[in-house]
């Protein structure tokens, strides 16, 4: 029996980490009462009582928790912004590179950003593969479900008299300086962060992470792109499909709800739109959180998931 201690179990991502984990026969979750569940002794009794510690924190309370943690064998998973770069952690993506072996023995690992998530998984193949250089000057736009605010972004959405605004898309991060970009530039190893456009829309839950490149760009085809997708995603976590649209269209929302993503490839021979699907409380949060769980603990990846 694995036990579990999951630090800010009242936000979005603890809370979708205790619905998939709360059922489970291998897992015993330690809880802590409303009362104490911002008391740093007992928090830090809860993480030296635990064999893993999700940190559902902002990164200053993310970087106390680590700190709270020093002394224990405990696996830490954070899927705050503050250690996803860090030296001694290890990335939280394991269908790429070494990184699945990385993160089966380490003892602190960062969770990928949602939008993060989409755009690594599009490039980091590619460049790996030296099919894109990493000098490249890509542009990247990504449309997500409210949720990915936080229980304050959900509250205005849902609000009886929200603010009519909130009907339409809204562009954010316009100053380019969003907080995923390092990782996106640092883990693909490109040279330059992408332009990034960022888009909250009035659905829940989804995100769907778009790149367009270039022919010239590349030193290869479509197909290339393909058989690369094809040979790195195989899994039921993570799957390439060659037709991932509804009648020309493609909705963000399409796996609302799911842990699994979905890479596809649509345009031209010209103009190439790399285009990535998924949740963004799922593979882009507590999906993949769960998933590297499984991998620490040596069982299935797939275990306690829902996928499509």
């Amino acid at each position: 029996m694995t036990k579990v201690f999951i630090d800010g179990s009242a936000g979005t991502t603890g809370l979708r980490i205790y619905d998939r984990l709360k059922e489970r026969k291998d897992i015993e979750l330690i809880r802590l009462t409303e009362e104490n569940r911002k008391d740093e002794n007992a928090r830090k009794e809860a993480i030296f009582a635990a064999d893993a510690a999700f940190l559902c924190l902002p990164d200053a309370a993310a970087i106390e928790a680590v700190s709270l943690s020093e002394g224990s064998s405990t696996v830490i998973i954070d899927t705050s912004t503050a250690h996803r770069t860090s030296a001694g952690w290890a990335y939280g993506f394991p269908e790429l590179g070494n990184m699945r072996s990385m993160i089966r023995n380490a003892n602190h690992i960062a969770n990928p950003g949602c939008h993060a998530s989409g755009f690594i998984s599009l490039i980091y193949p590619l460049v790996a593969a030296g099919i894109l250089k990493k000098d490249a000057a890509l542009s990247c736009f990504s449309l997500t479900g409210y949720s990915g605010g936080g229980k304050k972004m959900i509250a205005d959405y849902e609000a009886a008299d929200r603010d009519p605004l909130l009907g339409a898309p809204r562009q954010y991060g316009i100053t380019q300086q969003h907080k995923h970009l390092k990782e996106m530039q640092i883990i693909t190893g490109l040279e330059t962060a992408p332009a990034f456009a960022p888009i909250v829309a009035d659905f829940y839950s989804g995100m769907e992470v778009t790149v367009p490149v270039f022919k010239k760009d590349l030193k290869g085809s479509v197909e290339d792109i393909k058989s690369i997708y094809r040979a790195c995603y195989d899994s039921k976590i993570v799957h390439f499909e060659e037709n991932a649209d509804d009648g020309g269209f493609i909705s963000a929302a399409k796996l609302s709800g799911r842990d699994d993503m979905v890479i596809t490839v649509s345009g031209n021979e010209d103009r190439i739109l790399l285009v990535s699907l998924f949740d963004n409380l799922g593979k882009g949060a507590s999906g993949a959180a769960i998933q590297n769980l499984n991998i620490v603990m040596g069982v299935d990846e797939t275990t306690g998931l829902v996928l499509g």
